[in-house]
């Protein structure tokens, strides 16, 4: 059995403690007042000023002269007037914004380390429901990964409940009065979805797919280990592994494409994409995969999983390129036929993404693309442990800024950058999910014994 080791330990907590100064260093630096924004605008038109900035002095001075001469006006009261009227307008505008962004650094990293959880269920369902033959002496280590969706999903759903009671602004549909027709917040497009993007609905359906989840999650351990104790021929608990796993790949493809459109695609109310599920179904099923080879590898450099070979670290990185080019395919279909058609109220999401965040926007995709292609195209180098490694940190980073474009323009807009609360928040969740799942994985022996395939996954070779 596999031990967990006060380094480990040390590094999560490590991780945790100095993650969670970064991130309350981040929400102690939100302005306190629009007042503050202002403040803070006039300091940068300063340094960065010049050109503009003198052109607005003589502008000024022009209209003080003008007035001063008793020739102003009520075109002059009106200039100033709307001047002042747009300088409000913009501050508030970015105080809202930075008042997001802690929140949304924390939003992002956990949904992320979320999906990580939850996109390694999916791939362990897949396994169990194929019966595949190759994978049994990784299934304790998916279980593990997995398992990380109880207090993950727990995370998450405080975050949604912290949103939908205005502690925080990241939703743009639950403003007072958006569907209140006349209120200075009213949206005849959000006003046309409250049936569906409504406060109760949203966080019940949240609700409903988390336990959903948890519970196939904890009946397919509950199954294995009882698979193990089973006597010589009964594979009776695999059998209920097999049909729970069906079933739940069926709730699984629906709830996750919803949960996409509810916790993702709904920061940008007015913009849909029928592609958009099975794009984050491919962002966390490539992360889920990954995650489990870096694992597989990591306890194999320790003397673990001593049945794991060369084959079976081939087959997870031959699905980490082959999802991966899954991913990009998506990527490229949503992306050409929205810019193609050039349709508004879709064009706009790419339209924010390229002007804001074009280095991000484009570099996750290069990244996400790109270093899979080149560095696990050769069946060999998927055989090579290193190889398959740093293949795997460049796709969780790739997706991890594959979920911060997916948020940050909506919640954030133009005023992002990476600062504390990304950093922090990135690296309190990375220390928590580095903890749990570890800690599952100590918990039972890291052989499913009992599994029937188990004999043809030992001996696997390709």
């Amino acid at each position: 059995m596999y031990k967990v080791t006060s380094k480990l330990k040390i590094v999560a907590f490590a991780l945790m403690i100095f993650g969670a100064v970064l991130t309350a260093v981040g929400f102690w630096q939100m302005p306190g007042s629009e007042e503050e924004v202002k403040e803070m605008l006039a300091t940068e038109a300063a340094a960065h000023g010049g050109g503009h900035g003198a052109v607005e002095d003589n502008h000024s001075s022009a209209v003080d002269d003008h007035a001063v001469s008793g020739h102003a006006t009520t075109s002059d009261h009106h200039s100033e007037g709307h001047a002042t009227s747009h300088e409000d307008e913009h501050a508030e505008h970015v105080y809202h914004q930075l008042s997001n962004k802690p929140w949304a650094a924390v939003y992002v990293a956990a949904f992320f380390f979320f999906m990580i959880g939850l996109g390694t269920l999916a791939f362990h369902a897949v396994q169990k429901a194929a019966q595949a033959g190759w994978s049994p002496v990784l299934f304790r280590v998916m279980e593990g990964i997995s398992s990380y969706i109880l207090p993950g999903g727990i995370i998450m759903f405080v975050l949604l409940l912290l949103s939908g009671f205005h502690i925080n602004h990241l939703f743009v549909w639950m403003e007072e009065g958006i569907d209140v027709v006349g209120h200075e917040n009213y949206d005849a497009i959000v006003a046309g979805k409250v049936g569906y993007l409504n406060v109760p609905f949203w966080l019940f359906r949240a609700g409903a797919f988390l336990v959903g989840w948890n519970l196939y999650r904890w009946n397919i351990r509950k199954f294995g280990l009882k698979q193990d104790e089973a006597k010589d021929g009964d594979i009776a608990w695999y059998k209920k592994g097999f049909k729970h796993s069906a079933m739940f790949l069926v709730f699984f493809i629906v709830t996750e494409s919803i949960m996409s459109w509810d916790w993702i695609m709904s920061f940008d109310p007015h913009w849909f994409s029928t592609l958009f599920g099975w794009y984050v179904f491919a962002s966390m099923f490539v992360s889920g995969i990954t995650t489990i080879a870096l694992i597989t590898i990591f306890l194999k450099s320790k003397g673990y999983l001593e049945f794991v070979n060369d084959s079976h670290i081939h087959d997870l990185a031959k699905f980490m390129f082959g999802v991966s080019i899954f991913w990009t395919y998506l990527w490229f279909s949503q992306f050409m036929l929205i810019w193609y058609s050039n349709i508004p109220e879709e064009v706009t999401y790419f339209v924010t993404r390229i002007e804001d965040y074009n280095i991000l926007f484009f570099g996750m995709v290069a990244i996400n693309f790109l270093f899979p292609l080149l560095i696990l195209m050769n069946s060999d180098f998927k055989r090579v442990n290193w190889f398959v490694v740093t293949a795997g940190l460049f796709i969780i980073l790739g997706h991890y800024l594959d979920i911060y474009v997916m948020v940050m323009p909506a919640t954030v807009g133009e005023s992002w950058f990476i600062g504390f609360p990304e950093i922090g928040a990135f690296l309190f969740f990375a220390g928590l999910f580095i903890l749990y799942v570890f800690n599952t994985i100590s918990k039972a022996p890291l052989l499913a014994k009992g599994d029937p395939y188990l004999g043809e996954s030992k001996h696997f070779h390709y």
